[in-house]
């Protein structure tokens, strides 16, 4: 192979540079940087790091007014203005100083918030977010409130019906606490237990005055019994309640059967009963009984006096 002429070795940097910028046009635009806003929000303080807050958490009783910041921090060229609001549940008790803030190029401000519980607030842990709005950007951040107060534990199950193979019933939660409730189901019938399920948990979270409506299968319910079917439901806290409901089975094919020879029996006798009564209405009526008259004389009377 012979060696490359003077000319071709000059061409070769220019064709290469040719072929990059061709080949930078045919590739496809890369995508936008979708690194990290210039702006922050977070709970107010002076840790930064893994010493900065992760939430607003705050502590109270029912119907106290309890205080925090939020640190919005513009670290941008230009002025922002950032919309603030609450979401969720413990969201919704908070209120900002101000519900639109402008923070200058370079700095960061402290937005003071007031967070109401409310007097009916049960004791225990609500959650919620603060939410910044800045531009085309959205900041939540985690806010958790724990109500201080006695806590009451409270659970009935009710409306208990029995209908072929399954077992309906309500879980209510009366008190102010959450609930996990464990269940348990037995049946008895005419000749014994037919149904024996040990308690177990339900996958079920039981928020305070929430009501839920539940199913329980009962698959090899009987064809023919009489049954007591019991509930039995408990939780933390020593709680526990009972309820119970009555069913009777019977096998659809005897049943119908025995009605349609019952009705048989009533027509043949109603038809027989009505059959004699015809007959006794025609029968011969009886001659009408003979009055009793006086005798007749067959021989004329003899005159006074007349000889015999």
């Amino acid at each position: 192979m012979s060696p490359p002429t003077p000319r071709l070795c000059r061409a070769l940097p220019v064709l290469t540079a040719a072929l990059a910028v061709l080949l930078y046009g045919l590739a496809p635009p890369a995508a936008a940087d979708d690194g990290p806003a210039d702006w922050t929000a977070r709970p107010a303080g002076t840790g930064t790091g893994r010493d900065a807050r992760p939430y607003v958490y705050l502590e109270g009783t029912p119907g106290t007014v309890l205080q925090d910041r939020l640190a919005v921090t513009n670290s941008g060229p230009a002025p922002l203005t950032v919309r603030l609001r609450g979401d969720g549940r413990a969201g919704g008790w908070i209120r900002f100083a101000e519900d639109t803030v402008t923070v200058p190029a370079r700095t960061r401000a402290d937005v003071p918030l007031a967070l109401t519980v409310p007097p009916d607030a049960v004791p225990g842990d609500a959650s919620g977010e603060a939410v910044a709005v800045g531009g085309s950007e959205e900041i939540r951040v985690p806010v958790r409130v724990r109500t201080v107060g006695p806590t009451l534990a409270a659970l009935t199950v009710e409306d208990v019906e029995v209908s072929g193979g399954t077992i309906r019933y309500a879980l209510v939660n009366r008190g102010n606490a959450m609930l996990r409730p464990r269940l348990a189901v037995r049946a008895e019938g005419v000749f014994g237990t037919l149904l024996d399920r040990p308690e177990r948990p339900l996958s079920l979270e039981l928020a305070p005055g929430r009501r839920v409506e539940r199913t329980e299968p009962w698959p090899d319910a009987p064809a023919l019994d009489a049954v007591t079917v019991r509930l039995r439901v408990t939780a933390s806290g020593g709680v526990r309640d009972e309820a119970e409901a009555s069913a009777t089975y019977l096998p659809v094919g005897p049943v119908a059967g025995g009605g349609l020879l019952l009705l048989g029996g009533l027509a043949v006798f109603a038809s027989g009963a009505y059959r004699r009564r015809r007959r006794t209405g025609r029968a011969a009526p009886h001659p009408p009984p003979v009055e009793a008259r006086p005798p007749v004389a067959t021989e004329p009377l003899l005159k006074a006096g007349a000889k015999t």
